[in-house]
């Protein structure tokens, strides 16, 4: 997904939730902060996200542009509504949110995870696809170890998953070019 199809969706969510304020919590909210973010981050062709004001109307947008709808079929990208606890997040996210809002998005703002937050989310679920897309924001020089780990002292998690985090951390980074 690139940063127009991004953008596009942002305007389509505000139309069908009646919401002009999107959260983007997924992979391709690397693209507020980093709007020609390399091509091995801009894989995935959907955008997890969920009205701001109605997060209750995520299944609308769901539904009406989500997976094999008639819109993903035409654009070949779609918005997966998902609910506000998906995403592991750190305190205060809320407060660190990158706003994409311009003539593209017709008014609406999409408020994009910042990367770092960003990054603890991919880690605490833990995937493979999630790990090689942190692999690949950490080659690219996107993020701060230090910044990282505040992050992450800041994210309630279960005391085994933390740990297992911070050993991911500490090999990502030394295996890093």
């Amino acid at each position: 997904m690139k940063r127009a199809q991004l953008e596009h969706l942002i305007r389509a969510c505000s139309t069908i939730a009646e919401d002009d304020e999107i959260i983007i919590i997924g992979s391709q909210s690397i693209l507020g902060q980093f709007p020609d973010a390399p091509e091995e981050l801009l894989i995935s062709n959907e955008a997890d996200v969920y009205p701001r004001n109605f997060p209750e109307r995520a299944e609308l947008v769901d539904g009406s542009i989500g997976e094999l709808s008639p819109f993903h079929q035409t654009f070949g990208y779609y918005a997966q509504g998902v609910g506000e606890q998906t995403a592991t997040l750190a305190q205060g996210w809320q407060h660190r949110l990158i706003p994409v809002n311009n003539a593209r998005t017709r008014g609406a703002t999409g408020w994009c995870l910042e990367v770092h937050d960003l990054v603890v989310s991919k880690y605490a679920a833990n995937r493979e696809k999630d790990r090689e897309f942190v692999r690949a924001v950490i080659r690219h020089g996107l993020i701060q170890r230090e910044t990282l780990d505040q992050r992450l002292a800041q994210t309630e998690l279960d005391p085994r998953l933390r740990a297992l985090i911070l050993g991911l951390i500490e090999q990502d980074f030394r295996e890093a070019p």
